[in-house]
């Protein structure tokens, strides 16, 4: 259910990503194994004798049930709380989470494209307030492809202050200028057309520990001496690329 002031709507979410990660088992010889052991009783424990409790400051554990749960007084238990609307821009891309379509639920079809369309055109999206995954986030509504999506959002004190790491040296004009240049150049990617080589490359490092040969290791680029020097040969080359005819059937 959406909410915001006296509207309200049914929904769906639906995962809108998945991950396809290459995972290395912990090994020792053979696989290793991560077993439950119950501390009190001094014995292994099967996975369904596991609960989930809740640590007081003083060591004791409050054991929660599902039921427990399932009670729990939340106002965003199964609804998105509209608190506010705001321009896109105005959300910084460091706090973005984990994407959700929102699907229309039973008799929301024209509320739902109704909202789909407003944000659309004033290029506004709906702060809003869920509870996911056992806890209350914080998530934006925006519109994609005449649809909506959820973004969870990272809290302000989960983003981690940087500090001093930006660095405080200056750069020219003519530097900025240059990059500038080089930036127009190199502007415009599919990337769609960009894969995830790691898996290739992790591949070719089992069957050369298979088959005893060598692999050659990643060439690393050794940092500019000459900012100047090298921004100008990167335009170069960037111009050399653009102005590079494509190859044509010969008649």
């Amino acid at each position: 259910m959406i909410r915001f002031e006296s509207v309200a709507l049914s929904i769906r979410l639906y995962a809108a990503t998945e991950e396809h990660p290459v995972r290395l088992h912990e090994i020792h010889g053979s696989r290793v194994e991560h077993r439950r052991f119950c501390k009190a009783e001094n014995r292994e424990i099967p996975y369904e004798q596991v609960g989930r409790g809740f640590a007081l400051g003083d060591g004791r554990m409050v054991r929660l049930t599902d039921e427990d749960l399932a009670h729990l007084p939340l106002p965003t238990k199964r609804t998105v709380d509209v608190l506010g609307f705001v321009p896109f821009e105005d959300i910084d891309p460091i706090s973005y989470g984990r994407p959700y379509y929102v699907g229309s639920g039973p008799g929301a079809d024209r509320p739902y494209s109704l909202l789909v369309e407003a944000l659309a055109r004033t290029g506004y999206v709906a702060v809003s307030k869920v509870a996911l995954c056992g806890r209350e986030r914080l998530a934006l509504l925006r519109p994609r492809h005449g649809m909506l999506i959820l973004q969870t959002l990272l809290w302000q004190d989960e983003l981690r202050d940087p500090g001093d790491l930006a660095p405080s040296t200056p750069v020219t004009d003519r530097e900025l200028e240059l990059a500038e240049v080089l930036i127009r150049e190199l502007t415009g990617i599919d990337v769609g057309e960009v894969h995830d080589e790691y898996a290739h490359a992790l591949e070719q490092l089992v069957d050369v520990k298979i088959t005893g040969g060598e692999l050659a290791g990643p060439v690393e680029a050794a940092a500019s001496p000459d900012l100047m020097a090298a921004l100008e040969e990167s335009v170069r080359a960037a111009k050399r690329a653009h102005r590079r005819p494509s190859a044509r059937p010969q008649p």
